[in-house]
């Protein structure tokens, strides 16, 4: 079978489901199943993976798809804990004594919040928690789905502490080779990961910091009264510091201090200094623009959670205990992924499985107390007491809670076990190499020596598939090094743009959107926000690429080492 026949099959349930939640703008709830279908038709008689292998592919996936279904429950169950508790009301009603301005709220609460529980968590976590604390301030469900997804790019490269570097470029490539070739030199492999570590955080910081710039113009574009660009002209000033205000600190530590901390001391510092300009009215705008009225917005905004007045909790509350259960979460993931410690004593509580069916390398676990679901839970426990809430509240918020996962549940039963088929595909006994590995060495194949400008849509692809910057570092990074190598460029500046574009790819991950919607009860429309989310994601790879050509033909940029 041709090399182009092969990219042909391997990108066909790519394609379909392109076609089918973008262009028919079909829900994932009714594409998914068939794109799964289709999926592991090509294993089977394509790449002739044995039906043992698919299935134990597909168990592994429904094994994923409770560790999801665990964050999005925890993630859920915390917004209706506050709506019940009155917490909520005291927080719409801070954010509106800082700035009553979206505009303004988006990159406090979006983007530099987000940012920060991204680096104490990732994996899908702060889209999860921050479209439904958006939703609380008033924002559409939609809105708030679209700038949780947008806000799954610049910080997801040093995300839960640093694991799509530390653990996804390390496991991607032979870094027994590489450290040994390092060795002669007087360096080591950790040399090499902070090498990565600066140049991932300078394409971001170029690429990122005028993403929130995107977010307002977004938001005003599709969800203003007008639907003009212009109001979100007005606030690209105060998103241009908000950018700038991320990503400085953000490259300062990834320079200075490695890839676990970019990302969380990004979105702390961030996060005090634009709320202090907010509050001062640096750069604000002068106007205060608003949503279109209530009345007015298309059911398509709309989710099924929704926070009316009459929910929420009426007891008074200071703002500080509002905001306890949130910076909880946020310390608790910090002090479960940074302390040894007390990531073995979590990680303690597990049920794994090891070789599914038999076959080496499947392999799958829940970890109910380390995952981002436990640490929730825990934080709506202890809000049980902080709040001062009584059972029939807690109830309602679990009973609520239950019933939206359920809808979510059954998307994600056929996502993840998709994707899990096309990475696990590379065992097979047609001797072919992965689905994805096998559309990346088409592309490399046709562009030649432009390929630095194709390797972030690479890392991007493998996002795609499996919403995981770390998983497609995993799966890319030793392909993205043996092309450099091979065209006579730097592994680094190669590599780089692996993890950047899949960090973008974020965006674009079918269960990171499903997962998202959830959170607001806005399944089926998965389509609709894919197609705004393309467009960032594709600015993202391509400017990404475009530097990584600067870098390497222009620039000359070169590893400090020779690594043949």
């Amino acid at each position: 079978m041709s090399s182009g026949l092969l990219a042909v099959l391997a990108f066909a349930p790519i394609l379909l489901a392109g076609v089918l939640l973008i262009g028919l703008r079909w829900s994932a709830r009714t594409a998914m199943p068939l794109v799964y279908g289709v999926t592991a038709l090509i294993a089977l008689f394509a790449w002739d993976m044995s039906f043992n292998r698919v299935l134990s592919s597909t168990l592994q996936g429904l094994v994923i798809t409770l560790s999801l279904l665990w964050i999005i429950f925890g993630a859920i169950l915390l917004l209706n804990t506050l709506k019940y508790s009155g917490g909520i009301a005291a927080i719409r009603s801070g954010f509106v004594a800082i700035s009553p301005d979206p505009r303004i709220q988006v990159i406090i609460i979006c983007w530099l919040f987000g940012c920060f529980i991204e680096g104490a968590s990732g994996f899908g976590t702060p889209a999860a928690i921050v479209a439904p604390l958006l939703v609380a301030v008033g924002f559409p469900a939609m809105a708030a789905v679209l700038m949780g997804m947008l806000l799954q790019s610049t910080p997801v490269s040093f995300g839960a502490v640093g694991t799509p570097i530390i653990v996804g470029v390390t496991a991607g490539v032979d870094n027994i080779a590489i450290g040994e070739a390092l060795a002669v030199h007087g360096y080591a492999w950790t040399d090499y990961i902070h090498w990565v570590s600066v140049k991932v955080a300078i394409l971001h910081a170029m690429v990122g910091s005028i993403m929130p710039a995107l977010m307002v113009l977004m938001l005003a574009r599709y969800f203003g009264k007008e639907k003009s660009w212009k109001a979100g002209w007005e606030a690209v000033p105060f998103a241009l510091f908000g950018g700038l205000a991320f990503v400085v600190p953000y490259v300062l530590t990834g320079v200075f201090l490695g890839p676990e901390f970019p990302s969380l001391l990004g979105g702390l510092v961030g996060l005090g200094l634009v709320t202090l300009a907010a509050r001062t009215g640096f750069l604000v705008p002068k106007t205060v623009w608003q949503f279109a009225d209530r009345k007015d917005w298309p059911v398509t905004w709309m989710g099924t959670i929704e926070i009316r007045a009459e929910d929420l909790g009426n007891r008074p509350m200071s703002n500080l205990r509002a905001w306890t259960p949130y910076v909880l979460v946020g310390a608790l993931l910090v002090i479960s992924r940074v302390f040894p410690e007390v990531t073995a004593a979590l990680k303690g509580v597990a049920v794994n499985f090891t070789g599914i069916l038999g076959e080496a390398g499947i392999n799958a676990g829940l970890d109910p107390l380390y995952l981002p679901g436990g640490v929730l839970v825990a934080v709506v426990l202890l809000t049980f007491f902080i709040h001062r809430m009584k059972f029939n509240e807690l109830s309602r918020a679990v009973s609520e809670s239950g019933g939206v996962l359920l809808s979510a549940g059954f998307v994600l039963l056929f996502t993840v076990p998709m994707v899990r088929i096309l990475i696990n595909s590379g065992i097979n006994d047609a001797g072919l190499p992965s689905m994805p590995v096998a559309l990346a060495h088409f592309v490399a194949d046709s562009v030649g020596g432009i390929y630095p400008l194709f390797a972030p849509a690479i890392g991007a692809l493998g996002a795609f598939l499996a919403g995981s910057n770390t998983v497609s570092n995993m799966m890319f990074s030793q392909f993205q090094f043996g092309v450099a190598e091979n065209l006579g460029l730097s592994t680094l500046m190669v590599i780089s743009a692996q993890a950047v574009g899949a960090a973008a790819g974020n965006m674009v991950a079918i269960h990171n959107v499903v997962a998202a919607s959830a959170t607001v009860g806005m399944l089926g429309r998965e389509g609709l926000i894919l197609r705004k989310t393309i467009w960032p994601t594709l600015y993202y790879v391509t400017l990404t690429g475009i530097l990584t050509m600067i870098g390497c033909y222009v620039l000359g940029i070169s590893d400090p080492v020779s690594l043949g």
